[in-house]
């Protein structure tokens, strides 16, 4: 008789009731293999490196979750010039990486025609690189103009796919329908998108997980980016507890059998949960790892929870690191942009 992870395999889904099965851990070691199996397939055993560059630590925003939030008084602002983040991405190709990405809180000074001029610069240095933005929520004629630039990707969280759990994490002016709005106007417009939640935000439930699972099938991303909320202590959700490891590795697994040629990081809060936890994030299907290539004295203030490394493996610094960590495992670092087969 097929196990549900068979089932998974053939079909790329499976009722509520199953999904929330796999959740529980019926079938932890068949889940991994499969998501291991189905991962080497289309990707082979190549993971994918992809240069983060924290730009900004300034955010309008208030996400009771976030270390950056606008209202922590504590937070250490910091805003990366042109040169820095040039610099960033020429260290980082002479590293091999083939991927940047400019990530940063929802800053004014990044208007846009900073951003296209940057994205332009960037393009014209690099050629054979593709860029990604992980900015946040801008305009439809934002998204269309660093696109314009050169801009290939873009990265933005759901964070939850239900409405009321949305706004229990964020603040009233911000809204889920905005939220589902800017990701289909960023793939109308043609960018590779991101999209992706936290696993144990306060309130949440294992029903709720479904539908996020239900949205990544309908939505079909490109990319999707999951990690375990960890709280950070200026922030409402301070004493809270944190997302669990191993409910974190399930749903890597399911995703890769539910979207089989996504691609899928291994992100820093599995490192940050785990010492192991991002090669356990590989082994349970992720094919992607952001080392950190903002300049190091930018590192420690883009804190946006508790605990997030600053330097060794999570740094440009640790590539070779890295490198070796997976070789471990049976898998190893290629250079390239790394585009997605969807």
């Amino acid at each position: 008789m097929a196990t549900l992870t068979d089932r998974l395999v053939k079909n790329g889904d499976l009722p509520d009731v199953e999904l929330l099965a796999l959740l529980s851990g019926a079938e932890d070691d068949a889940l991994r293999r499969g998501a291991q199996e189905v991962c080497a397939l289309h990707y082979g055993r190549e993971i994918y490196l992809r240069g983060l560059i924290e730009v900004s630590s300034f955010c309008k925003n208030n996400c009771l979750y976030c270390g950056i939030r606008a209202g922590n008084c504590h937070a250490q602002r910091y805003r990366l010039s042109r040169e820095e983040i040039l610099a960033s991405c020429e260290q980082g190709y002479n590293r091999g990486l083939r991927t940047f990405v400019l990530q940063g809180g929802e800053d004014a000074a990044f208007t846009d025609d900073v951003l296209f001029n940057l994205i332009v610069a960037i393009k014209l240095r690099h050629p054979d690189c593709a860029v990604t933005l992980s900015l946040g929520e801008r305009s439809g004629a934002s998204y269309r103009a660093l696109k314009r630039a050169g801009a290939d990707r873009y990265l933005l969280r759901h964070e939850t796919a239900d409405p009321e759990h949305y706004e229990s994490l964020h603040p009233s002016r911000m809204s889920y329908g905005n939220r589902i709005r800017c990701l289909q106007l960023l793939k109308e417009i043609g960018y590779q998108v991101g999209c992706g939640f936290m696993v144990g935000t306060p309130r949440q439930t294992p029903e709720m997980l479904i539908k996020d699972l239900r949205f990544l099938k309908a939505f079909q991303p490109q990319m999707v980016g999951i990690g375990p909320f960890i709280p950070h202590r200026d922030t409402p959700f301070a004493k809270e507890r944190p997302g669990r490891l191993d409910i974190t590795l399930r749903l890597l697994s399911i995703i890769r059998l539910m979207l089989p040629k996504v691609l899928l990081p291994a992100t820093t809060a599995l490192g940050t949960i785990h010492p192991r936890g991002r090669a356990m994030g590989i082994l349970a299907g992720a094919n992607v790892i952001m080392p950190n290539i903002s300049p190091r004295e930018a590192r420690q203030k883009y804190a946006l929870y508790d605990g997030k490394p600053s330097s060794g493996m999570e740094t440009a610094e640790g590539i070779a690191l890295i490198e070796r960590e997976l070789e471990k495992i049976g898998y190893r670092v290629v250079v390239s942009r790394g585009d997605a087969k969807i």
